[in-house]
């Protein structure tokens, strides 16, 4: 048989993550735009400074279905109109609201970005909110709950929420709301909290893909730059506080056959100097398949299909004010639940005896660093990453300056980091399972106080 010969790699290219240029619109929109020649699928991000601690008390998730409202009609279309000439532009518009504020993303071939983007301002100047559509949307919502509650990891999540941050803090609370706060929600909250925060002054847009022959300039004026609103200065974020003492709450699940494992506390944001350095030795810890922890709980053990470690940014700010999650997520059978967080233990123990070695160092490099130039082949991966440094306070020039400073980062600092990040005595640890059948053997572990919450 004769084969076609094996491909040859060629010379390798310098990659740097791309720089966008600013400029702003007379309503006040700020604009991140990025020319990506090859990229014919052009993508948009909108962030809108609405964030959930600004939902009234008792409307939790208001944000959520106005993000919803926005693709369901405008003042010149309906709900079935506006999809309808999305599909002729070929266009994709999702939204959704989180901690830090609303954020639209629309994909759209670059031949049809004219008509795109004015379906996307005009469902920013005046959405139509109506009352038959924002009622679906709500019913929707109710009808999501309850699959969320019966998913141990989603359940997981929002306990450990709910342990972590005082009552009176919106991050103790689902992001998306209860199905008590929902079922208050009406067209005229949805309008109250559009018209209270939604305005161009304090948002940006960012604009991603290959703008060849494209008066991007002239398309944004004539369509988000009709978007006006009242001056306003953004919205000052509450400090993030919360209680990470070391504890062990587990959510009862009567006859379940395996165990949902969620051990986190709060740490430092982006804006820390420690975050390169947390990221190399978070990944160490469990940001792969060749983990110390699935190595150990995976590989050595089988109590699991696999475990993550992860930092997830809940909000940001210059100050020290802002918050990441850190986290070791994953699930084990029932009956091996009290020796997997044991083990999980020995780990973590091990790494501040011990430390990472060098070869963990130079692998977690090479899969952050090394990848990079994949991970942003689309312009939608590069205009969610202008979005994310905008959401946080960043410089335009920060993910390029972090993959540099990965680099250069040692094994003795990633450890440092790793160990402050998962100490032992600052973990709260979540259990989604048969509390009768793990509550004892944990208890036993001397990790810290026992709790069962039933339901």
């Amino acid at each position: 048989m004769i084969f076609h010969p094996r491909p040859e790699a060629g010379p390798a290219k310098p990659w740097a993550f791309p720089a966008p240029e600013r400029s702003g619109l007379p309503g006040g929109l700020s604009v991140l735009r990025c020319h990506r020649p090859g990229q014919k699928v052009v993508a948009v991000e909108v962030l809108l400074d609405a964030p959930l601690d600004a939902e009234p008390r008792g409307l939790d998730g208001v944000a959520t279905i106005m993000a919803r409202a926005f693709s369901e009609g405008t003042d010149t279309l309906t709900a079935e109109e506006f999809a309808a000439e999305l599909e002729r532009c070929g266009a994709t518009l999702d939204a959704h609201a989180d901690h830090p504020g609303v954020r639209l993303s629309l994909e759209v071939p670059a031949s049809r970005l004219e008509r795109a983007l004015g379906l996307l301002a005009d469902a920013l100047r005046a959405p139509a909110f109506p009352e038959s559509e924002v009622g679906r949307l709500v019913r929707n919502r109710l009808d999501e709950i309850p699959h969320e509650l019966a998913n141990p990891a989603r359940r997981a999540a929002m306990a450990l929420s709910d342990e972590l941050f005082p009552a009176d803090s919106r991050m103790s609370r689902p992001r998306q709301g209860t199905e008590e706060t929902v079922a208050r929600i009406d067209a005229a909250a949805v309008r109250a909290f559009y018209e209270a925060h939604v305005r161009p002054a304090t948002a940006t847009a960012v604009v991603v893909g290959d703008l060849t022959g494209i008066d991007l300039d002239a398309l944004l004026t004539a369509t988000l730059g009709a978007w006006t609103g009242t001056k306003a200065e953004p919205r000052p974020a509450p400090p993030v506080v919360a209680d990470d003492s070391a504890r062990v709450v587990i959510v009862d699940r009567p006859g379940s056959v395996q165990t949902q494992l969620l051990v986190g506390r709060t740490g430092p944001d982006r804006h820390d100097a420690v975050w390169p350095a947390q990221v190399l030795g978070t990944y160490c810890l469990g940001g792969t398949l060749t983990s110390r922890l699935d190595r150990v709980l995976r590989e050595e053990k089988g109590y699991t299909y696999g475990v993550r470690a992860f930092a997830q940014v809940l909000r940001s700010a210059p100050d020290g004010t802002g918050a990441s999650m850190l986290a070791i997520s994953g699930s084990v059978a029932t009956d091996v639940t009290a020796p997997a967080l044991a083990d999980t233990w020995q780990v973590l123990r091990g790494l501040a005896e011990g430390g990472l070695t060098d070869e963990e160092r130079d692998v977690a490099v090479q899969n952050l660093v090394g990848v990079a130039p994949l991970k942003y082949e689309t312009a939608a991966a590069v205009a969610g990453t202008f979005a994310d440094q905008v959401e946080q306070h960043l410089p335009d020039d920060y993910q390029a300056g972090l993959y540099a400073r990965l680099a250069q980062t040692g094994t003795v600092e990633a450890t440092a980091a790793v160990v402050n990040a998962f100490a032992p005595e600052r973990l709260v640890v979540v259990l989604v399972g048969d509390a009768s059948q793990i509550e004892a053997e944990v208890g036993k572990l001397g990790i810290g106080p026992v709790t069962v919450v039933r339901g």
